[in-house]
Parts: structure tokens; sequence; C-alpha cells
């Protein structure tokens, strides 16, 4: 009887797990473990693309409402970090990001890009102080439990940061590294 219940906690739990979000996936056929050119920010003594990557997810929790993407360097020497893409407000419907989608305006209806620590909307690349070590640079997909962000529309990096991770209920992230 002992084996029988143990099974079915054991079948119960691994359900729940992949119902939680276990088998939520990233993927990316423009990242790799270093950023190119592409992803480097044209401004502030960099010289790159400045184009967001193409991103697609799959294996979200049923009970997803909605997505937000984010790219977040924790090496920039700022104390906080450095936001260098907020995206949200995706649909659940939405499983991919097109390549410079940001710039070229190919963001699903309905989505958000928020304030980055550039004080701009939108993407922007990676751009390290010369000399430091290569930074990393984290790309997550959210899956939120609300369709639309709440009061999001004029927040600040951190703020939004606050609400995309008050509102996950699964994410999965990519890294890439970047120095120069």
């Amino acid at each position: 009887m002992k084996k029988i219940i143990i099974g079915i906690l054991f079948l119960v739990s691994l359900s729940a797990a992949q119902d939680s979000g276990s088998n939520f996936t990233l993927k990316s056929n423009d990242l790799r473990g270093q950023l190119s050119i592409n992803q480097v920010f044209n401004g502030f003594g960099c010289k790159g693309k400045n184009i967001s990557p193409e991103l697609a997810w799959s294996g979200e929790p049923k009970e997803t409402k909605s997505f937000a993407i984010t790219m977040y360097d924790p090496d920039a020497p700022t104390g906080s970090g450095w936001w260098h893409w907020i995206v949200y407000d995706i649909p659940k419907n939405i499983h991919s990001l097109k390549s410079n989608a940001s710039a070229l305006h190919l963001l699903p209806s309905g989505t958000h890009e928020g304030i980055t620590d550039y004080k701009t909307r939108g993407f922007g690349g990676a751009c390290p102080p010369k000399g430091n070590n290569p930074h990393q640079y984290i790309i997550t997909v959210y899956a939120l439990d609300v369709a639309k962000l709440p009061g999001s529309k004029d927040a600040n990096p951190a703020l939004l940061g606050y609400l995309i991770n008050a509102h996950t209920i699964a994410k999965s992230s990519l890294i890439s590294y970047y120095g120069r």
C-alpha cells in the first residue's frame, strides 16, 4: 500500500512540475556564448548594429496570460546592473520575436517596450566599459499571470522588473557574454 501511495505522490508531483513550467524553454538562432556585433549598442563609445535578437519560447504553464522579455547586465558597474531591453504585455498566443523586431516595429499588437537604462524605449545592446571583464547579458522570457502589467506605462526599469517578477509563474533564460 505504501508503494502505491508513494507512486501516486510521485506522479502528482511530476504532473505539477510539468504544469508549473518546468519545460519552459527559450531559444535563439541569433545568440551564442558571445554576443555578436549585431547585439552591440551604437553609442556610448560602442559601434554595434543594435539589433534585438530573434527569440522563440515554448512549454509555458497553461495558466499563462502574457509574456515579458528582459535583457539585463548584472555586471554593469552601477551597483544595480543595467536594463537593456524590457518587453511586456506580449499576448499569450505569441511564442517568438523576429530579429530586429524592436527597431522595425515588428512587435505583436498590444505589446509594449519599457524605458531602459539608456533612457529610451526599445532594444539597447551591450556596451560594457572598455577594459572590464566580459559582462554577462541575461535574456529572460517570463510567463505571467496577468494579461497586462498594472501601472507600467511610464515605469522605470527597476519598477518594471519588480512588476514582472511579482507576476511571474515561470521563466527561462539565455546568457551571452560581451567585452571590449
